[in-house]
This record gives C-alpha cells, sequence and structure tokens, in this order.
C-alpha cells in the first residue's frame, strides 16, 4: 500500500504483524467479533419492530439532541480546536463543525424520518400462479449495516436514523477527527433507543479500537451485511479494494454544469451561484462549468462567482472571453479531475452538447451532472447521454441529496449501479424477500 494511504489516521491497512508481537490485533478483533455478534442479535429484535416502536425511538434520540445540545456542541468544539491546530483543510473543518442549527436539522431530519412510510413489508411485486401458489416479493431490512466514514459526525445521526427506521442494527466508524463528537452522539443514540424499549446495541461503534478497528470491521463477511464507506476517494476506494464484507460504493462528486447557448442569464447566475458557494465542501458541488460557445451569459455569470470569492481555473478560450477586472488561473488537466471541496471551479468552452457530454464522460465521476438550458431537445439530449447517478435540469445540484428528495436523509450518495444507485434513503437499506404461500402444492 502507498505511503500516502498508511499515513492517514483513518484508513484501514494490512500491516502484517511483527514476529513474536503481542496479541493486541488479536484483543481487537475479538472485541469488534463481539460487538457485530451483538448488532446482529439487535438487529433482529429491530426487524420485528413496527412502525410505531421505531417512530418512538427516532423522536426519542431528536429530543435528546435537541435536550443535550450544549454537550454535543461542546464535544464538537473539541474536534474542532484539534482539527484547526493539525491543519485540517477549511473544507474539512466545516463537515465537522456543529452549530445550534445543524443540531436542529438534524433532529428535524429524524421527525421527517419518522413521518415517512416504512419500508419494511412494502410488496414490491405478487402473483398468484395457476397451481394456485401465491407469490409476494417484499422489503426487509438487511440486518448489520457498517459505515466507515471521517469528520462528518452529521453521518452518525443520518445513517443510525436511517438504519433504525429500515429495521436495521448499525456499526459506525467515524474517525478521529470527530472522535468526541461520535462518542458523545453514539452515547445519547443508545441512551434514546433503550429509553424507549429498543436495543441500544441496534447503534454502536469500533472508533475505539482505530484503524485495527475498521481493519476487523472490513473483514467481518458473515456477520456484517453490508459496509459503506463515506467520505473522499482515498478513504472509499481503500475499502471498496480490502473489503470482503459486501461493499455499496459512495463516491466523490466531481459534478458537472453545462452552460447551454440558449440558457438565461439571470437563471444561470443564480443557479451557479447556489450551486458553487452555498456549502462548497460538500459533494453535490459543482466543481466544474463547462460553457457553449455561443452563450453569452459567460461575463455576467463569471463576475457574480468572482466578487462571491470563487477562483476560477480556466483554459485559454474562456480567459479570452472573460471581462476585463475578472481574473482566473490557468487550468490544468488535474483541474478537470479535481473535487476542490472550496471556492474553486474550472471552467472550460465547447463549441456543442457532444463535446460536453465527451468532456463530462471523460472526467466525472458519475456523480452530478446538470444542463442549463432553453432548448427542450438539448435537455432530452443530455438526459439521455449523460450516465450519472443525478441528471439535472435547470436546477443546482445542491439537489442532489437525501433530504431535498423527500428521502428524509441520506447514508450517501452511491455511484455504482448495483442494487443502489444515488442518494440512499430507507429503501436503499432494504433487501427483498419471496414469500411463497401454498395449500399442499408439490412441483411436477
Amino acid at each position: 500500500m502507498t505511503e500516502a494511504l498508511t499515513s492517514h489516521p483513518d484508513l484501514p491497512v494490512h500491516d502484517a504483524p511483527a514476529a513474536g508481537a503481542p496479541s493486541a490485533a488479536t484483543d481487537v478483533e475479538a472485541a469488534v467479533h463481539a460487538i457485530a455478534d451483538r448488532s446482529r442479535v439487535a438487529s433482529r429484535r429491530m426487524a420485528r419492530a413496527n412502525r410505531a416502536w421505531k417512530d418512538r425511538g427516532l423522536r426519542a434520540v431528536g429530543a435528546a439532541l435537541l435536550e443535550h445540545k450544549d454537550r454535543i456542541l461542546a464535544a464538537n468544539a473539541k474536534d474542532v480546536a484539534s482539527g484547526r491546530a493539525n491543519g485540517t483543510s477549511a473544507a474539512l473543518l466545516d463537515r465537522l463543525t456543529l452549530t445550534d442549527a445543524r443540531v436542529q436539522a438534524l433532529a428535524a431530519a429524524l421527525e421527517n424520518l419518522a413521518n415517512l412510510p416504512d419500508p419494511v413489508g412494502n410488496v414490491v411485486r405478487g402473483q398468484t400462479l395457476p397451481n394456485g401458489l401465491r407469490l409476494r416479493q417484499v422489503n426487509v431490512p438487511m440486518g448489520v449495516v457498517a459505515a466507515i466514514y471521517e469528520a462528518r459526525p452529521n453521518v452518525t445521526v443520518d445513517i443510525a436514523g436511517l438504519a433504525l427506521k429500515s429495521g436495521n442494527a448499525v456499526i459506525l466508524r467515524g474517525g478521529s477527527a470527530a472522535a468526541a463528537t461520535n462518542a458523545a452522539l453514539v452515547s445519547l443514540l443508545r441512551e434514546a433507543l433503550d429509553s424507549v424499549g429498543l436495543p441500544a446495541d441496534a447503534v454502536q461503534s469500533v472508533d475505539e479500537f482505530g484503524r485495527d478497528g475498521a481493519n476487523v470491521l472490513m473483514r467481518a463477511r458473515g456477520r456484517v451485511d453490508v459496509l459503506i464507506p463515506r467520505g473522499g476517494r482515498e478513504l472509499i476506494q481503500t475499502v471498496v479494494t480490502n473489503s470482503s464484507v459486501p461493499v455499496i460504493e459512495t463516491g466523490e462528486g466531481n459534478v458537472h454544469i453545462f452552460l447551454d447557448a440558449s440558457a438565461d442569464e439571470e437563471m444561470a447566475v443564480e443557479i451557479l451561484l447556489n450551486a458553487k458557494t452555498q456549502r462548497p465542501s460538500v459533494c453535490n458541488t459543482v466543481e466544474t462549468l463547462l460553457v457553449h460557445s455561443g452563450s453569452t451569459v459567460l461575463p455576467a455569470v463569471a463576475a457574480a462567482l468572482r466578487a462571491a470569492g470563487v477562483t476560477l481555473h480556466t483554459d485559454e478560450r474562456i480567459r479570452a472571453a472573460l471581462p476585463g477586472g475578472v481574473d482566473s488561473v490557468p487550468a490544468t488537466d488535474a483541474d478537470w479531475a479535481t473535487e476542490y471541496m472550496d471556492l474553486d471551479l474550472a471552467v472550460a468552452m465547447v463549441d456543442s452538447l457532444d463535446e460536453a457530454v465527451q468532456h463530462i464522460r471523460t472526467w466525472s465521476t458519475g456523480h452530478t451532472e446538470a444542463i442549463l438550458t432553453n432548448d427542450l431537445a438539448n435537455a432530452e439530449r443530455f438526459i439521455a447521454e449523460v450516465d450519472s447517478a443525478a441528471v439535472i435540469v435547470n436546477a443546482s445540484t445542491r439537489f442532489t441529496d437525501g433530504g431535498e428528495l423527500g428521502l428524509g436523509a441520506e447514508v450517501g450518495i452511491s455511484t455504482q449501479k448495483l442494487h443502489a444507485r444515488g442518494p440512499m434513503g430507507l429503501t436503499e437499506l432494504t433487501t427483498t424477500k419471496w414469500i411463497v404461500q401454498g395449500e399442499g402444492q408439490i412441483r411436477a
């Protein structure tokens, strides 16, 4: 494994033990396996819980977050101070930081989840065969869901809430950067579940075991049903490469917006500002703007972005078209591949929809792409030809979000094509079971 991977404090690695080394690794393995086994027991209880019971649990968690908000924010302040002292980037510090408003938003998201239909038991399809057998394919919980993520304490609550509503147990590895915050949150989650008679072990953490715990979690096939990594490319690819537990891959967001020649100036300015500056550190923020050479709105868009503090990384044609006073830096191929997670935007000029689509196919991570246009035919072609988890017409890319799309919250945004794609909500944390009911039929 490369030095870049082994130097990351939260990434799992597979170092061979030295000869005669103590059995610390064995102890960690036993401890994580014990956690997974308790999760399995808890998952069976969760699978039997009805909607009313699970919703009481969600509301109890939300109430606990609000009641103990000062405790959560105090723990978070320690993590943020430590991150700042360690030189953590502004983008990661933003993801790490909880505020009064963000804690209230977490509680509100739990209330939204409680108000959503229970996916468990939903009939996907069914029929009665000519021989009288009655068939149903129904949604059922995954069982034990594990998540490895970094510097995002809101994910602790989001994933736990989604797992509980969908009848699963969850094991969390939240990373060293948010250790104090996650410890406070997990403690409150467990207390709240216990208060309504749901198993506290439906939410557990392996944070205390650090990198070794993450390694064991990835290899706990048979104890853990599915593993979801959420974070930067380095973390995600390490988990995908090394895990023996089935992984649902969530992807980085090298997100594009294509500004078609027919796009309205006022709409383009408003959408670009929102997509780039509302919260630059998240994965649905636009990172590359492709401008049709026939568009007349580039000056207004570029001026607005620069006024908002965005650094433009531009190709030669864009630089030549920028009005006086709007500065930029030259773009390289690295810029087209970069998820900045900051107030930076790569900008290129293209001569056609085909050229825009080809650029996206070359550089996209398959997360979200958008077109701004008043040409219906171009919009339909863009939808048909761009192969990403979300394709948007005339709206901000910031809408690729579980809460915004009515899912209540999200575990992550899947960029793969098996099982789930796009924002993963309640239904995506279930699988299906075939139920066959007969009256003595036998196969001929």
